[in-house]
């Protein structure tokens, strides 16, 4: 089985390097070999490579930039994610993409399932949603997989900056008004691995579906509570090394961005668990192997 990523320099497509070599042969696609923001050459690339699945790890993902740059921002996350649909549907592949918690208002008092109605809030999470209307409008078979707070050990991520805040600051203040599932994009690698192998054992026998799914690490907390997990973790294995001695909790009016984010992000999983059997951890068990790996690769 021929498996292409797109998105090869990115947090999630990094991981999924890893987790889908075995599956099969892996192409691997950064910038470079596959611009978003030219999406009309996007078809023609994924039939020259001929793959028998494409997965999609690839986005703008600056989210107060997204403001200010709506129309790039939608041609990456719209306009190029139904190219790739498309792509993949004329030489009979299974697609595979990535969306997001964002495209909802977080107006919910509970869990968000794939069934609520999106009211994204901001550019970012409007071009997400085009996006995941394109791929359903193209056809063929395709998983989309919605997820939340991604962070890695490499890349710009929440949990990057709290390491190099931690080692600048003695004070940090923290939003602790916004809560989600912070998801390591190695788990997120990992149980897309899984249900990929399993799509296509059903595509195999006639089986499968298309579908939409939710996919977060288990359990909830806000910004605040992820940083002061980060910061403990970091001044428990090098004291010397973080400034930081307080943190404080702060509401969201209190931190003005340009794009407005959704104060509830928690994500319903139950319709993967049901669908692809899979166990998804707490979201502090993945942040402790992140922590490790991080301090292992010498990043801080």
């Amino acid at each position: 089985m021929k498996l292409l990523v797109i998105g090869r320099g990115g947090q999630v497509g990094w991981e999924l390097t890893r987790s889908l070599a075995p599956l099969g042969h892996v192409v691997a696609l950064g910038r470079e070999d596959a611009d978003l923001s030219r999406p009309d050459r996007l078809p023609g690339l994924i039939g020259e490579i001929k793959p028998d699945i494409v997965v999609n790890a690839a986005a703008y993902t600056a989210v107060d930039k997204a403001e200010s740059e709506a129309k790039l921002a939608s041609t990456i996350n719209a306009d190029a994610v139904g190219a790739l649909a498309e792509g993949a549907r004329d030489i009979g592949a299974l697609f595979v993409h990535f969306s997001t918690d964002y495209v909802f208002d977080g107006k919910k008092a509970g869990p968000y399932g794939e069934t609520d109605a999106p009211r994204p809030l901001n550019e970012y999470g409007r071009g997400k949603l085009a996006g995941e209307i394109a791929i359903e409008a193209a056809g063929g078979d395709w998983l989309v997989f919605r997820t939340s707070w991604v962070y890695s050990a490499r890349g710009a991520n929440f949990f990057q900056t709290m390491l190099r805040l931690a080692q600048e600051r003695e004070t940090l203040r923290v939003v602790a008004d916004q809560y989600g599932a912070p998801t390591a994009a190695r788990m997120i690698a990992d149980l897309t691995a899984h249900a990929i192998r399993q799509a296509a054992a059903e595509r195999k026998s006639g089986l499968f579906e298309s579908g939409l799914f939710h996919m977060t690490a288990n359990g909830s907390t806000s910004w605040f509570g992820f940083a002061s997990r980060i910061i403990d973790a970091f001044a428990s294995a090098c004291p010397g090394r973080v400034l930081t001695r307080s943190i404080e909790p702060i509401a969201s009016s209190e931190y003005m961005t340009a794009a407005e984010r959704p104060r509830n992000s928690l994500l319903d999983n139950c319709k993967l668990e049901r669908r692809f059997g899979l166990f998804r951890q707490d979201w502090d068990a993945y942040l402790q192997l992140v922590f490790d790996e991080a301090l292992a690769s010498g990043s801080r």
